[in-house]
């Protein structure tokens, strides 16, 4: 099985970049975040042409989550128990069983700063969804871009984020306790530096100076981590004109097409 994640920044905006990259990348489940599209506008006619069964969960110009299969899609869930909200739930996380895997999406909120009410919302958001994975049974891959660096090697610099978010004690603990429940971080290799980032922004330069964070993750049940045959950041993805300012991690297990 090859089983991808992608912070696509509007599914809209990036569609032919999209189509492209599915057909020359080809995973079997693609978990995407930031669509930034209602669930009905979701581009499910042009993935379907590719072979793909879309889900979607959206709520137009913010946020939005979908997985893409083609090896199926079943039990289809929007959020998970006693998710937070800012005030309402958002459309930051999305599952379902693909393949005899269950493969959740999710777009952890952003956070702002340590003494906004959004970074609050952060860490009660992680603490619900471990919440609800602690419960879950069976193989299971929960991927995303999580809007933490597990560590200081994954920020360029670590002089630079003193006092930001995406790198506090308490979003790092929060990453650590999913890890507790039994959870892999599939750290997948850079194809630029020895720095697997998978997010770089926009700013001038940032990209070809390979200044980047990893903030994408992919998480996996024993199950799944024991058959994973390699994993990359797909840079090139990256490149050319009107990107993501995220690349696509991309993860294959040892029998392709096989539930784990």
């Amino acid at each position: 099985m090859r089983f991808a994640t992608w912070n696509v920044n509007s599914v809209k905006a990036r569609l032919p970049r999209l189509l492209e990259w599915l057909d020359q990348a080809g995973p079997d489940v693609l978990c995407l975040q930031e669509t930034k599209v209602a669930a009905d506008d979701f581009p499910a006619a042009e993935v379907a042409d590719l072979g793909y069964r879309t889900a979607a969960y959206g709520q137009g110009r913010w946020n939005g989550v979908a997985l893409l299969s083609r090896i199926g899609l079943d039990d289809v869930r929007h959020g998970f128990d006693a998710e937070p909200g800012f005030p309402e739930p958002e459309a930051r996380a999305i599952s379902a069983t693909c393949g005899g895997i269950r493969f959740t999406s999710v777009y952890v909120p952003n956070g702002r700063t340590p003494e906004d009410p959004h970074y609050a919302y952060k860490l009660a958001w992680f603490a619900a969804l471990r919440d609800a994975l602690a419960v879950q049974q069976g193989p299971a891959v929960v991927a995303g871009d999580f809007n933490v660096a597990p560590t200081d090697d994954d920020v360029w610099d670590p002089e630079v984020f003193i006092g930001a978010t995406h790198v506090t004690p308490p979003e790092r603990d929060a990453l650590a306790a999913l890890r507790a429940l039994g959870l892999t971080d599939v750290v997948p290799r850079p194809l630029k530096g020895d720095r697997p980032y998978t997010y770089w922004d926009y700013r001038a330069g940032m990209f070809h100076q390979n200044k980047g964070m990893r903030i994408d993750l992919v998480y996996a049940t024993p199950e799944v981590a024991a058959t994973v045959r390699d994993a990359v950041v797909d840079r090139e993805a990256r490149k050319g004109k009107g990107p993501s300012d995220h690349a696509p991690i991309i993860v294959d297990t040892e029998e392709r097409g096989s539930p784990v």
